[in-house]
C-alpha cells in the first residue's frame, strides 16, 4: 500500500503500539496525547518493544509526538483515536478533529465496547467514520476487526481494510455495529458458560482453564468452530446442539455470581482474588506466560 500519513490520537497503552505498527510498516505517524508525561514517553516505549521483538528499530523515527491536536491530525490521510473508554469524551474529540482534518481524511475509533454508531452520529461527514478493534498488545495480536455503521462509505472501509493487512494485521470486516463486535461476542459468550459451570457447582475455575487450554482451546488457532462444524459435519453439531443448547446457560444478564465477586471486592488481580486466589509472582507468571506466547505464535507468522 501507499504510503499513508496516519495520526493517532492517544499515546497509552494501545495508541503508542499502534503507532509501533503504522511506522514499521513505514508509514509517518503523529501522535498526540492531553497528557505531556504519556507523550514523552511514547517513543522511548515503542524503541524499546522494537528491540525486545526484533524489529528495525528506525521505525521509531517515523513517529512524532506533538503536543497540539490540530498540528497532530491537519495533513494525515488517516486518524485513529485510543482514548479512554469514555463516549462524550470520543465524542468531543471527533468533534475537534474534523475542524481541522481534509475532507476526504478517513476518522476511526479503536473501541471495544462503544459503539461506533454513537461515536460518530454527530459528525458532519459520517461516510468517512468508522471503528478498528485493535486487540492488546497491538504489536503482537494480528486481529484488527474494522467497524462500518450504516454511514460508513465502501471506500472508506476498502482503505481501512487495506491499510491493516499492508501492515500486516488481520483485518476483519464487521458489517453491523453491534455490541462487541465479532472478537468479544464469542470471547464472552464462552466466558458466561465458564462463569456458569461454576456459579452451578459443576466444577471450579481452575478446571474451566484447564479444560479449554487443554483440549479444543489447543487447536483454536488453527481450526475455528465453523470449520471444526464442517469438519465433524452440520448434521453431527445439529444433533449436539438439540441436546446441549438447551442446558446451556442464556440469561440475557450478567450472572449473580460475577457480580457478587464484585460486590465483595474480589476483583482479580487487582484485589489478588476474583474467581481464584492470585499471588503477586502467580499473577506475574501468567502475564509473562501469556507474552512468550504471543511473541512466538508471531514469529511463526512471519
Amino acid at each position: 500500500m501507499a504510503k499513508a500519513r496516519i495520526a493517532v490520537i492517544g499515546a497509552g497503552l494501545m495508541g503508542h503500539g499502534i503507532a509501533q505498527v503504522f511506522a514499521l510498516a513505514g508509514h509517518d505517524v503523529t501522535i498526540y496525547d492531553s497528557i505531556a508525561a504519556s507523550l514523552d514517553s511514547a517513543k522511548t516505549r515503542i524503541l524499546a518493544n522494537l528491540k525486545d521483538l526484533g524489529d528495525d528499530q528506525n521505525a521509531v523515527e517515523r513517529v512524532a509526538p506533538i503536543a497540539d491536536l490540530a498540528t497532530a491530525v491537519r495533513d494525515a490521510d488517516y486518524v485513529v483515536e485510543a482514548v479512554l473508554e469514555d463516549l462524550p469524551l470520543k465524542q468531543k474529540l471527533f468533534a475537534e478533529i474534523e475542524k481541522h482534518v481534509g475532507p476526504d481524511t478517513i476518522l476511526a475509533s479503536n473501541t471495544s465496547v462503544i459503539p461506533i454508531t454513537r461515536i460518530m452520529e454527530d459528525l458532519k461527514r459520517r461516510e468517512r467514520a468508522l471503528g478498528t478493534h485493535w486487540w492488546n498488545p497491538p504489536f503482537l495480536v494480528p486481529l484488527v476487526e474494522v467497524i462500518e455503521t450504516r454511514w460508513t462509505s465502501p471506500e472508506a472501509v476498502d482503505f481501512a481494510m487495506n491499510l491493516h493487512a499492508a501492515a500486516g494485521k488481520k483485518p476483519a470486516h464487521v458489517k453491523k455495529d453491534v455490541p462487541g463486535f465479532i472478537g468479544n461476542r464469542l470471547q464472552h459468550a464462552l466466558w458466561r458458560e465458564s462463569i456458569a459451570l461454576v456459579e452451578q457447582g459443576i466444577c471450579d475455575a481452575e478446571t474451566v482453564d484447564n479444560v479449554i487450554k487443554a483440549a479444543f482451546g489447543r487447536r483454536l488457532a488453527v481450526l475455528g468452530p465453523l470449520e471444526n462444524a464442517d469438519m465433524v459435519g452440520t448434521d453431527l453439531t445439529l444433533a449436539i446442539h438439540k441436546t446441549v443448547l438447551p442446558d446451556i446457560d442464556n440469561r440475557p444478564c450478567p450472572s449473580p455470581y460475577l457480580e457478587k465477586l464484585v460486590k465483595d471486592g474480589k476483583l482479580g488481580f487487582k484485589s489478588g482474588e476474583g474467581f481464584r486466589k492470585w499471588r503477586p509472582e502467580q499473577q506475574a507468571a501468567l502475564r509473562s506466560k501469556v507474552l512468550q506466547h504471543l511473541k512466538k505464535a508471531r514469529a511463526q507468522d512471519t
